[in-house]
């Protein structure tokens, strides 16, 4: 196990349960070189970071964990290996081991961040699950982020799943903006996407 704790890392993360958990799979035989290649290659400088035998851990701002998993992915894929990322974004509790909020302490807007083009191609499979919605419409909220996602990247329906194609990080750009736009209704909300790069049965769709 590893960890690197940065002291820029969100304090408000902290308190509000923001983070991710990702795990990376290169086919190949090197898998563990590049696995630390990867993580070694992204900037900590903002965020917690804490690596396991299962996943890494990420804590930070919303934007800033975006980044950093940007910038991991981005070193996994210029490998040219098939690689797959599984990542789990979470804002808000019950995220957290333990945290207490008031209903609406998650209620703002967000900014989506900024994700340089990398020249990636990436296919993705992903879901959304607005949580604790009080009662309210959650299929909406995620048609809603949805729509919102579907501004970055292209977007097809599939089984459980929504489909994102495009440049590694218009992928992780939709992802983003439709995690964040459910958060301005929902304050815990869990998302999960599969991304494959360079896979041999790209073409096979």
């Amino acid at each position: 196990m590893s960890t690197l704790t940065s002291p820029l890392a969100d304090r408000r993360a902290t308190e509000l349960g923001v983070g991710a958990r990702f795990s990376l799979h290169p086919h190949c035989d090197d898998y563990v070189e590049v696995i630390l290649s990867a993580l070694a290659a992204a900037d900590t400088s903002r965020v917690t970071v804490r690596t396991d035998d299962v996943s890494t851990f990420v804590r930070g701002s919303e934007g800033d964990v975006i980044r950093y998993v940007h910038e991991v992915l981005a070193a996994a894929g210029e490998t040219r290996w098939h690689v797959v990322a599984h990542l789990l974004l979470s804002r808000g509790c019950p995220g957290e081991v333990a945290c207490e909020l008031p209903d609406d302490a998650l209620l703002d807007r967000v900014p989506v961040p900024v994700l340089a083009p990398t020249g990636l191609t990436a296919s993705a499979h992903w879901a959304l699950y607005p949580l604790d919605d009080a009662g309210g419409d959650h299929l909406a909220h995620i048609m809603a982020a949805i729509g919102t996602a579907g501004s970055a990247a292209t977007t097809s329906p599939e089984h459980f799943v929504t489909r994102l194609d495009g440049d590694l990080s218009d992928v992780l750009t939709a992802v983003a903006a439709g995690w964040l736009e459910a958060a301005r209704h929902v304050r815990h909300v869990v998302t999960h996407v599969t991304v494959s790069m360079h896979s041999p049965s790209a073409g096979a769709r």
